[in-house]
């Protein structure tokens, strides 16, 4: 059997501590505790009252390959850290964006996810094929989201290119806003992180085409305990045994409409635990 991770003892109650930190332990107990906010469809989010979604279908080949169940927690993203570190979880699973300051204070799997900045129209729209069409477009986002500085200099390089950038950008409270004025037509382009664009585009079949990105993308991975060497070796092994018999693409297709583009190196900042 492979080796794996190192968690709680008492799985029941999440104030309890960790035995260990080994594969041996988590087959032992016969249960993979994660921690995971499920709140980014569709890679984790709650349905009918459970936590579903492209992560959790990837957690369950990781528990099914290890002959253990999987005990995914749903709980706030302010206390998954800590959380782990203090050992009530094998591992954080919920889509954390790679950063230097996290990298130096824990260890950051392969990526399992990636997130654009990803532009909708309208399908019936034949006048914007790509980026570079926006120059006098109706653009809209979320309001105080991370995509909007993406967008402004996205207009500084049309300008640089001697059009005149899009004509406005509107800002909405929530992204399925920003996709419903897309609809209804208040705007001409939806710039929106690619993982909600696929949900429109599934929720709203035939309505809205992606015409491309903008800004560089946002790398996701799972979180392991700084010490916790063994359980990152086997999550990153399956991880890559998943992608080379297709499984993962599938899991892709199935979330996200298309496979997703993962890098397999130099997703790492300097300095970042290994």
């Amino acid at each position: 059997m492979a080796p794996l991770l190192c968690v709680c003892a008492a799985l029941t109650s999440l104030t309890a501590s960790a035995e260990g930190g080994s594969l041996a332990d988590i087959v032992k107990r016969g249960q993979l505790t994660v921690g995971t906010e499920a709140a980014y469809e569709p890679y984790e989010f709650v349905q009918d009252g459970e936590v579903t979604g492209y992560g959790r279908d990837v957690l369950l080949l990781i528990s099914e390959k290890l002959g253990v169940k999987l005990n995914q927690l749903n709980l706030p993203f302010q206390g998954l850290l800590p959380g782990l570190m203090t050992r009530k979880f094998d591992l954080v699973a919920t889509s954390v964006g790679i950063n230097e300051e996290r990298a130096k204070r824990f260890l950051f799997t392969r990526p399992i996810g990636i997130v654009n900045s990803t532009i909708l129209v309208r399908s019936d729209n034949d006048a914007i094929k790509s980026p570079e069409d926006l120059n006098q477009a109706v653009l809209g986002t979320q309001l105080g989201s991370s995509t909007i500085p993406i967008v402004e200099a996205f207009n500084a390089k049309l300008k640089q290119n001697g059009q005149e950038g899009y004509r406005d950008l509107r800002l909405f409270t929530a992204y399925p806003d920003v996709a419903s004025a897309l609809e209804n037509k208040s705007i001409t382009a939806a710039i929106i992180p690619s993982n909600i664009a696929a949900v429109q585009m599934r929720s709203n079949p035939g309505m809205f085409k992606d015409i491309g990105s903008i800004g560089e993308p946002k790398v996701l991975a799972w979180v392991v305990h700084p010490q916790d060497k063994e359980i990152l070796e086997f999550v990153n092994t399956t991880l890559d045994e998943l992608a080379a018999s297709g499984q993962l693409n599938a899991l892709q297709i199935k979330w996200f409409g298309a496979p997703l583009n993962l890098p397999t190196d130099g997703y790492l900042p300097d300095g970042a635990l290994q």
